[in-house]
C-alpha cells in the first residue's frame, strides 16, 4: 500500500471530499523506487480498470518524470467530488491498494480549472 502524503497540508484530500463541487480534477504525485516500476505499472493499470467503470469518470492519463525521475502523475477528470468520492471508497478498489510495492508514496489533491483571460479557459 502506498504511504499517503498530503499534497497541501492544509488542504486535506479528506476535506477536499466533503466537497459538493461539479466537475474536478485528481491530480496524484507517486514517487517509486525504480526496481518497483513494473509492479507500480501493474498496480495503477488495475485501479486504473476500476476507476473507468465507475459513475462520473471521465477520463485519466498517467505520466512519468524524465531523466530518470523517480516521479509519475496522475490526472484523472470526475464529473464531481461525490462521484469519486463514492468510487474511491468502492471496496474493489481497497483492496487494491495493497498491490502498490511498499516503496510507493502518493499525494492526491482535488483541483478545478482556472481561467485566465487570453490565456486558458475556466
Amino acid at each position: 500500500m502506498p504511504r499517503f502524503v498530503e499534497m497541501d497540508d492544509r488542504t486535506t484530500l479528506r476535506s477536499q471530499m466533503e466537497q459538493e463541487s461539479g466537475t474536478v480534477i485528481l491530480i496524484n504525485a507517486f514517487t517509486v523506487e525504480p526496481e518497483d516500476d513494473e509492479q507500480f505499472l501493474k498496480a495503477w493499470a488495475a485501479d486504473a480498470a476500476i476507476m473507468k467503470q465507475q459513475p462520473g469518470f471521465i477520463s485519466t492519463q498517467l505520466h512519468r518524470g524524465i531523466g530518470g525521475s523517480r516521479v509519475f502523475v496522475n490526472y484523472a477528470v470526475w464529473e464531481s467530488v461525490p462521484d469519486l468520492k463514492r468510487a474511491f471508497n468502492n471496496p474493489e478498489f481497497q483492496t487494491k491498494m495493497k498491490d502498490y510495492p511498499e516503496s510507493a508514496t502518493a499525494s492526491p489533491h482535488l483541483f478545478q480549472r482556472v481561467a485566465v483571460a487570453r490565456i486558458c479557459v475556466g
